[in-house]
C-alpha cells in the first residue's frame, strides 16, 4: 500500500508538473506573439509616418512585412478621416485667412492622383505597393478612367470654385493621358477648372518636383496669385515659387509620382531614327519598355526575362 500510494502521488505530481509546464509555455508563447505583433505594428506605423514626413524617400516597394498593415490603413475609415481633417483645415484657411484680390488672378492648385482621384483600387489589385510599380500597367488602368473621387476633396474643389478662385490641376501624369484624365474627372463630378497641366515629352526627363515648380513659376509669371496647394506628394510643394499655404494629404504608398519611364526614352530614340529616314523592320528585347509607345517596328520579338522588370 505505501508503494501504491507513493506511485499514485508520483504520477499525480508529474501530471500536475507537466500541466503547469505546458500552461507556462503557452503563456510565454502567447506573450511572445503579442510582443512581436505589437512591435511589428509599431514598426509599420513608424514606417508609414516617416513616409508621410518625407524622411523615407525613393523606395521601390512597401516592406513585405508591412503590406497588410498599409493595405488596411489605405482602405480604413482612419485614412478617410485623415483626409477629411486636412481638407477641413484647407477650408478653414480659405474662409478665415484669405483676403482675395478679386481681380481674376486668385488661384488654387490641386494634384490629381490620390488628391482628386484615388489610385487605391489599382493598388488594391497589386498588393498595396508590395510589388514594384509597373508604369505600363498603372497607365493602362488610368486610361480606363474609372478612378473614384476623393469625396472630401471634391467638396473643397466646389467650395473654392464657388468663391471665384481659378483652379489649376498640376499632375505628373503624361500628356498622352489627357483625354482619359479629363473624362475621369468629369465622370466623378469635377468640372470648371481653369487648366489641366500634364507632362509633355520634354518634362518627362525632369524630376517631378522640378517640373511642378516650373509649372507654378509659369502661373505666377502670368500674374496668378496662388493661395493654396493640395497634394498627396511632397513634389507638389517642393521648390519655388510655392503657395501661401500647402496642405498634404496622406499617401502611404508614395509610388505614383517619382518614377523613371524608360519606355518614353526608348520611344523617343526610335522616333529620332525614323525622322532620320530609317525603316525599322524589327525590335528584339527582353523588356516591354523596348516596344511601348510610337513609333514601333513592323514586328517585335520579346525574349523571356523572369528576373526583373524595367519600366
Amino acid at each position: 500500500m505505501p508503494m501504491g500510494r507513493t506511485l499514485v502521488l508520483s504520477l499525480a505530481f508529474m501530471t500536475l508538473w507537466i500541466g503547469l509546464a505546458v500552461a507556462d509555455w503557452n503563456i510565454l508563447n502567447q506573450r511572445k506573439r503579442n510582443v512581436f505583433g505589437a512591435s511589428l505594428k509599431n514598426y509599420c506605423e513608424s514606417w508609414r509616418i516617416n513616409v508621410e514626413l518625407n524622411n523615407i524617400k525613393e523606395f521601390d516597394v512597401v516592406p513585405q512585412e508591412c503590406i497588410e498593415y498599409i493595405g488596411k490603413y489605405m482602405t480604413s475609415t482612419q485614412y478617410k478621416a485623415d483626409i477629411e481633417r486636412a481638407i477641413e483645415e484647407s477650408s478653414l484657411y480659405l474662409s478665415s485667412c484669405c483676403s482675395l484680390n478679386g481681380n481674376g488672378k486668385d488661384s488654387w492648385i490641386f494634384d490629381v492622383d490620390d488628391t482628386l482621384l484615388s489610385t487605391v483600387p489599382y493598388f488594391k489589385r497589386h498588393n498595396f505597393g508590395g510589388e514594384k510599380l509597373n508604369i505600363t500597367s498603372l497607365e493602362g488602368w488610368m486610361r480606363e478612367a474609372k478612378a473614384p473621387a476623393l469625396e472630401h476633396t471634391l467638396r473643397l474643389f466646389d467650395e473654392i470654385k464657388s468663391r471665384g478662385i481659378k483652379i489649376f490641376l498640376i499632375s505628373s501624369r503624361r500628356e498622352c493621358l489627357r483625354d482619359a484624365t479629363v473624362d475621369n474627372l468629369i465622370k466623378v463630378g469635377y468640372h470648371g477648372w481653369t487648366s489641366l497641366i500634364l507632362r509633355g515629352l520634354t518634362d518627362e526627363y525632369k524630376q517631378v518636383h522640378n517640373y511642378k515648380a516650373e509649372a507654378r513659376k509659369q502661373l505666377v509669371n502670368e500674374g496668378n496669385d496662388i493661395w493654396g496647394i493640395v497634394g498627396d506628394q511632397w513634389s507638389s510643394f517642393d521648390g519655388s515659387p510655392s503657395a501661401k499655404r500647402t496642405f498634404k494629404l496622406p499617401n502611404s504608398l508614395g509610388l505614383t509620382d517619382e518614377y523613371k519611364q524608360v519606355h518614353n526614352y526608348k520611344a523617343e530614340a526610335r522616333k529620332q531614327l525614323v525622322n532620320e529616314g530609317n525603316d525599322i523592320w524589327g525590335i528584339v528585347g527582353d523588356q516591354w519598355s523596348s516596344f511601348d509607345g510610337s513609333p514601333s517596328a513592323k514586328r517585335t520579338f520579346k525574349l523571356p526575362n523572369s528576373l526583373y522588370y524595367v519600366s
